[in-house]
């Protein structure tokens, strides 16, 4: 599998990278060492992780993602992996993480990025991203900004601050972003021009055939700015495979974890979801195939995350990936996205 670079780092990533989400919750830890293990079969050099893994976060599996892909990391070679994780921001309230402090301040960065090296069995992360901005944004499925919302943070330049001490630690060698704005963005690139800090790699965003917002001003900003898009929920949780549509009870985390993946709990996501299964079976394909392989399509994706939450799911996921879409598919996507525009953004 062809690399492709991230952003202006001296990264090389897979353009698919295996998400690790479900592990420790759905994914039990055997089947996730045989998913990794998989991956690396198919020539996949990228991971992503996070701290607060396994999803849904909850206490009792706070880390488990971690170490689990430590205890895989720690018999292979360390330096064929482009191994990603993530710190936990305050947007959300998960006071069984560092007590629940959780601003992006020097201290909880520092203990965040240990912590999580030490679940990994590493001496160093290549990508560590900021799980989403610590100021006020709408998040996951909330889509309008509120200014009656703000709260105190730490500012973005003395987040680069700390980065870049991490940076020069040998802690980490790229740093990224996710769940961003435009402007979010566009700050970081200030910060680290004017002050001489480590310019962001990355921006790990939902981007699927439900959510295209990343082409409404996003696209534009990471283009000129080089920042490389890692696209997440390409299948939105489940929904673009077709399955709910099915059989409204069939099993998936929406269904197993009941509140969970409220973006898609929005009127327009059926309608859509049927209109792209109806396309993709009309030119021969599964609904599947078609959500990969459009993301995989897009110019601006560096790497897809593509998880499971079983060995067998990994692998049609796969293969799904390796399937080329006609210039006459893609105009048909288009054409159905202005009729359905991002009902779950």
């Amino acid at each position: 599998m062809q690399t492709r670079p991230l952003g202006s780092s001296s990264l090389s990533v897979t353009p698919v990278c295996l998400g690790t989400m479900t592990f420790g919750e759905q994914t039990a830890e055997d089947d996730a060492h045989s998913q990794l293990d998989l991956a690396l079969e198919r020539g996949i050099n990228f991971i992503d992780t996070a701290e607060l893994y396994a999803v849904p976060p909850r206490a009792e599996t706070y880390g488990a993602t971690e170490t689990i892909v430590g205890r895989w990391l720690a018999r292979r070679d360390r330096s064929a992996i482009v191994l990603a994780t993530k710190a936990a921001g305050p947007a959300r309230h998960m006071p069984w993480i560092r007590g629940g402090a959780l601003d992006f301040t020097r201290d909880n960065l520092r203990s965040a990025l240990d912590a999580s090296l030490r679940r990994l069995q590493t001496e160093y992360v290549d990508l560590y991203q900021l799980h989403w901005p610590a100021r006020n944004q709408p998040m996951f499925g909330q889509w309008q900004y509120d200014p009656a919302q703000e709260r105190d943070h730490s500012p973005i330049r003395a987040q680069l601050e700390v980065l870049a001490e991490l940076v020069q630690a040998g802690k980490i060698r790229a740093v990224g972003l996710s769940n961003e704005h435009p402007w979010g963005v566009m700050q970081f690139v200030r910060h680290a021009d004017e002050f001489g800090l480590p310019r962001v790699a990355s921006i790990q965003n939902a981007y699927n055939l439900l959510n295209r917002t990343y082409e409404c001003g996003l696209a534009e900003v990471c283009h000129r700015e080089n920042v490389s898009l890692l696209a997440y929920s390409p299948l939105a949780f489940g929904h673009l495979t077709g399955k709910y549509l099915v059989a409204a009870d069939a099993a998936g985390r929406i269904n197993r974890f009941k509140g969970f993946g409220q973006r898609y709990e929005k009127p327009g996501v059926a309608p859509a979801v049927a209109a792209y299964c109806s396309l993709a079976h009309a030119h021969g394909l599964t609904p599947t195939q078609l959500a990969l392989a459009f993301v995989l399509s897009r110019w601006f994706v560096a790497s897809t995350i593509v998880g499971a939450s079983s060995l067998g799911q990994l692998r049609e996921n796969l293969d799904a990936c390796e399937t080329p879409l006609s210039a006459d598919v893609l105009a048909a996507i288009d054409q159905t996205h202005l009729v359905n525009a991002n009902p779950a953004p």
